[in-house]
């Protein structure tokens, strides 16, 4: 791994800035009542946000038909930088067929706000099938990301965007750290190693013990956790977030650990979306990126360690950062300690293992989290969130 004293370039070499400068707002301001509209979804909001921030450098905005291609196909955008996640704007037939290549779009979100415009370059057409097989490795609906492909319009829009304001978020201001911000962050820290971790599910006991893990080896840790669309099951970011509060409080060294949300949505795609949650905290300034068992999977759609074998199959080099590859941690009731198979003399009855998806089904159905499972603040957060009646 090299050195970088000034901070790990970020993907592609330039941190993208798409927001708008005063001057500019002023001007899509003046046009707004003039320009086509298109409408977001959820998805493409937190997109065109984390394209403007410059989260998804090199992206300077929806994918062309030529980085489309490229990536679902080969896992690079078209210049041959490694890129595994289709970033576009579908739209309806209806929507696209009035709008002209080299006009200027305005881009509403769900509430009819104006938030951003695209310079239209192209509109393209494109096999949803294709793109299912290839990057969710499955073309069944009940997969949530292959739901979404599949109910999202037949045409994609592609294009440089302006975001208006980069706008404080509404329920974590105090965790909004942008990749400029970070990057500042961990220079004034003085590391120059920073491991960063994804996750959609409240912070568990495994989780725990492979950060603090990681931790060992490198200057700071980056918790990372995703605040933009995810499963309806899922649990709400604002109790996911209550949950690392406590443990920064309680059981992290503050001074090592910076906790910020990553306003980015859920693609589900398991071992490619190892690779995009990696090359994002890239851009974010991370050197190293844990990946543990399952990453970023659903159902059984992918095997436990794919997201980690994923990352043999490009250049380290052109990665340009490092996977932490962890196993399944568990708490060996032997020893009386987390571990994996690599640390635990124990038998497989001697193994507790722990998930967020266990932790869910231990709450809906009435119970609370061991203190095995979980830290005891933690578990009684998950229940209080969960209106989960915690004996006394």
């Amino acid at each position: 791994m090299k050195h970088y004293p000034d901070g790990i370039p970020p993907h592609g070499g330039v941190l993208i800035n798409r927001i708008a400068t005063p001057e500019q707002r002023q001007s899509f301001l003046a046009q707004a009542d003039t320009l086509p509209r298109v409408t977001l979804d959820e998805r493409a909001t937190s997109d065109l946000v984390m394209i403007a921030i410059g989260g998804f450098s090199p992206l300077d905005g929806f994918m062309n038909q030529a980085d489309y291609l490229s990536v679902v196909v080969d896992m690079h955008l078209a210049s041959g930088l490694p890129w595994a996640v289709p970033v576009t704007l579908s739209v309806s037939e209806d929507v696209a067929a009035p709008l002209s290549e080299g006009s200027t779009i305005r881009l509403d979100d769900a509430s009819g706000r104006f938030i951003g415009v695209m310079e239209l370059t192209e509109k393209y057409h494109y096999d949803k099938q294709k793109e299912a097989i290839n990057v969710y490795r499955t073309d069944e609906d009940k997969h949530p990301g292959v739901k979404v492909v599949y109910d999202q319009g037949d045409v994609n829009l592609a294009g440089p965007i302006w975001l208006l304001d980069r706008e404080a978020h509404p329920q974590f201001p105090a965790y909004q750290i942008d990749p400029a911000e970070s990057r500042r962050l961990f220079k004034e820290r003085g590391w120059s190693t920073v491991v960063g971790f994804q996750t959609r599910n409240p912070i568990h006991r495994a989780h725990e013990y492979i950060q603090k893990c990681a931790l060992e080896t490198v200057d700071g840790l980056f918790l990372h956790p995703l605040v933009g669309a995810t499963k309806s099951d899922d649990i709400p970011a604002d109790v996911r977030m209550r949950c690392y509060e406590i443990m920064m409080e309680r059981y992290f060294p503050t001074d090592r650990v910076i906790l910020a949300i990553n306003p980015s949505a859920m693609r589900y795609a398991g071992p490619r979306e190892a690779i995009f949650h990696a090359l994002i905290r890239k851009n974010y300034g991370c050197t190293h990126f844990i990946v543990g068992r399952d990453h970023a999977g659903v159902g059984d759609y992918y095997g436990t360690y794919d997201a980690q074998h994923i990352f043999d199959e490009f250049d380290p080099e052109a990665l340009g950062i490092v996977p932490m590859k962890f196993e399944h941690a568990f708490y060996c009731t032997r020893t009386q300690s987390m571990a994996t198979t690599k640390t635990s003399p124990s038998a497989p009855d001697e193994r507790v293992h722990l998930s967020g998806t266990k932790v869910r089904q231990l709450l809906r159905s009435g119970e609370l989290p061991p203190p095995e499972f979980s830290r005891p603040e933690v578990a009684a957060e998950l229940a209080r969130a969960m209106k989960v009646t915690v004996e006394a």
